[in-house]
């Protein structure tokens, strides 16, 4: 038990590392030296890389070892819409009822991300709960599973994409319209803006930008 929660931390750290960026794209995972800095021996961190490596998250190169993947905008382009059908699915896999009985907290959280973006505060966590939330009551959880396995690969571009209050306010404003589709019980409105949500980023890469970068954040 104490060897599983020890690869469930390591891989939770080196996931935290690729996505903020001190594991840096395109670079070679040093084993000896990572293992050194956090203080494990290379056996459970090998373990870890195999299981970062199998979600996508590393790659596994005979030559080199692990490798943090390059950022590319095709890959990112295909990672957001297949996200929100998703997210979608797990929508259609839950009780219309028990998401109804969601929407007091959702508007509360909601209202979090609003005072969130007034204070110039940092999001992605607010609106990662947000979704969590909104998924929560989907009864399948072989679903659940492939969306918390997605989601980091589409994280490594969060981290890199700054929308700015703007469009965050828009991204809450989408959050109000599921949430009213919801009440309404007009699920298929409801999965419309969710589609919204997700997919409206990929027309923001490479504003602003020189080819093959990226902007800064996700608005929630």
């Amino acid at each position: 038990m104490a060897k599983e929660l020890l690869r469930r931390d390591l891989a939770e750290e080196i996931t935290a590392r690729v996505l903020d960026g001190r594991l840096a794209a395109d670079a070679r995972i040093n084993e000896v030296h990572l293992a050194r800095e956090l203080g494990v021996s290379r056996t459970p961190l090998r373990e870890a890389l195999i299981g970062l490596a199998g979600r996508g998250l590393l790659t596994a190169d005979p030559g080199r070892g692990f490798l943090v993947p390059p950022l590319d905008l095709e890959e990112a382009r295909q990672l957001y819409p297949l996200v929100a059908e998703l997210e979608v699915l797990a929508l259609r896999w839950s009780s219309p009822q028990d998401l109804v009985g969601l929407t007091d907290r959702l508007e509360l959280l909601n209202g979090e991300l609003a005072a969130a973006v007034d204070a110039g505060l940092e999001l992605s966590e607010l609106d990662d709960r947000w979704h969590a939330m909104l998924l929560s009551r989907c009864g399948n959880p072989h679903l659940l599973r492939l969306i918390e396995q997605t989601k980091p690969l589409l994280n490594r571009y969060d981290v890199l994409y700054f929308g700015g209050a703007e469009r965050a306010r828009q991204s809450i404003g989408e959050h109000a319209e599921i949430v009213d589709a919801i009440l309404a019980g007009d699920l298929a409105e409801a999965s419309r803006w969710l589609v919204r949500n997700w997919v409206k980023t990929t027309s923001y890469f490479g504003e602003s930008t020189e080819e093959g970068t990226f902007p800064q954040k996700r608005p929630g």
